[in-house]
């Protein structure tokens, strides 16, 4: 099979509704995980490029603002079909550039247009309220009114799908965005910026600004009283500094970032229900998402029916390169995440764990770890507090419910939860226990265009979809008269 890009494929800045190159010429090359092999060279955008596109979105920021409601609601849902009209090209593009399997991007691309499909409809949405005041001075009027110009800062491992999500409000509010894709997955957002030109989105109103050197193009921007938002979706080390950055002009800030999220399966379970959820909750992309089940723990007295029927899903799992029928698991997105990786699996293993499949990294071209299961795995092991970010399970077990509770609250994350129950009453107290943003009650899947999407502790703020996702480019305003 071939393994090269859709024809059209942007390779560009988008500056002003328009592709142009970096003010500097250079370029960088965007390589395919699973071969290593360079599939393109996208042009390296500069300081300068980010501050022309951030004069650009805030020349657009008035006429935006006052562009219908309806009318921003009719170009997010054209972009919408449009790319679901383009799903070859964009699933394609995404397994080239992270790896992830075919069908996962097809689902990606379905999830990712959601957001905007959710959000032409939220657009006529947007509601204040009048009052009269309770001396009877006045009336109280409340206006909900575009925070103004925002910068995105996504991560590589949802390249479509975690910029959608942020594009969907912050146009629907009346704010232009610039976005800034990771490094190793900027051409599906390149062609995001195509379908949007194609809709009609008014020049200056988005910009999309591929980067090797994400904190040179960013520093200026969040320095500039032009900005007025970050939204960012990575690492907490990094969402901190960006947090620390900002401070210095109270910008507003929405963080969704790591996780470390718990898989309780308690003793009433339905065993063979729990794998199934077990398997999505994990090895979707394998394992690179925040919402990721890290640790799974496991009743003593069900444990090792788990482990066995777990273990045997996971040792079927076919690695290969995304775009080969019947592969179940990509490669890692780099040589140093398979490294973080393996190390997190040695540690665990010299502290004990038994690894029942996997734990090695194969021969030959590509970043790939093979599908790991460990049990027996001690509670100072490092995967137990670090996100994984791979396709590895870690097993422990506990003997009573308050114990699994703690056990899946002894962590500075608060992302997401799972467990499994056939109690209700057990439901009940354990979906409220957990110290999660996020909490799946038998089911392995949780992410929804209508869902609230965030975390706490340090796993970050703000929420992303549902209706509280266009809170975050929205200001409120009072008027008395």
């Amino acid at each position: 099979m071939t393994h090269t890009l859709p024809a059209g494929v942007p390779t560009q800045l988008w500056i002003g509704g328009k592709l142009v190159d970096s003010s500097t010429g250079i370029t960088f090359s965007v390589e395919d995980p699973a071969t290593g092999a360079a599939i393109a060279h996208v042009a390296d955008a500069a300081p300068e490029d980010g501050l022309r596109a951030l004069e650009r979105a805030a020349t657009a920021q008035g006429d935006w603002a006052r562009t219908p409601s309806r009318r921003r609601g009719e170009i997010l849902r054209t972009a919408f079909d449009l790319i679901r009209r383009r799903a070859d090209d964009f699933a394609r593009t995404i397994t080239l550039e992270m790896g992830k399997p075919l069908h996962e991007a097809y689902a990606e691309v379905e999830y990712g247009a959601s957001f905007l499909h959710w959000f032409s409809e939220e657009a006529t949405r947007i509601s204040g309220r009048i009052s009269p005041s309770p001396s009877g001075t006045g009336t109280i009027v409340v206006t909900r009114e575009p925070v103004g110009p925002v910068l995105a800062i996504t991560p590589w491992n949802f390249p479509l799908a975690m910029a959608t999500r942020k594009i969907g409000p912050a146009l629907a509010a009346g704010c232009p965005i610039i976005v800034k894709p990771a490094a190793e997955t900027p051409l599906t957002m390149l062609l995001v910026g195509q379908i949007f030109a194609d809709a009609g989105l008014p020049d200056g109103v988005l910009s999309i600004l591929p980067t090797s050197d994400a904190a040179a193009l960013t520093a200026p921007l969040i320095d500039s009283a032009e900005l007025r938002k970050i939204t960012f979706t990575g690492s907490t080390g990094v969402g901190k500094l960006l947090v620390r950055r900002s401070a210095d002009r109270l910008l507003r800030t929405s963080m969704e970032l790591g996780g470390n999220a718990p898989f309780l399966v308690f003793d009433d379970a339905d065993v063979d229900a729990a794998v199934d959820g077990a398997m999505a909750a994990k090895f979707r992309n394998g394992g690179q998402a925040c919402t990721a089940a890290n640790r799974f723990h496991v009743a003593r007295s069900v444990a090792e029916e788990f482990s066995e029927k777990f273990t045997a899903r996971i040792g079927a799992l076919r690695t290969g390169h995304g775009l080969e029928a019947g592969t179940d698991i990509g490669p890692l997105i780099t040589a140093k995440q398979c490294a973080t990786v393996d190390a997190l699996v040695e540690d665990a293993v010299a502290k004990g764990a038994r690894v029942r499949t996997g734990g090695v990294r194969p021969d030959g071209p590509g970043t790939f770890y093979a599908p790991t299961v460990l049990d027996d795995v001690s509670l100072d092991a490092r995967l137990l507090r670090e996100e994984i970010f791979g396709p590895v399970a870690a097993i422990t077990t506990f003997d009573t419910e308050d114990e699994a509770i703690a056990t899946a609250n002894n962590t500075e994350y608060g992302l997401a939860a799972y467990f499994y129950t056939r109690s209700l009453d057990r439901a009940s107290r354990v979906a409220n226990a957990l110290e999660t943003g996020m909490v799946g009650i038998n089911r392995g899947i949780i992410a929804d265009a209508a869902a609230p999407f965030g975390g706490v502790k340090e796993s970050g703020f703000g929420r992303e979809g549902s209706v509280e996702g266009i809170d975050e480019y929205l200001a409120t305003k009072y008027i008395a008269h």
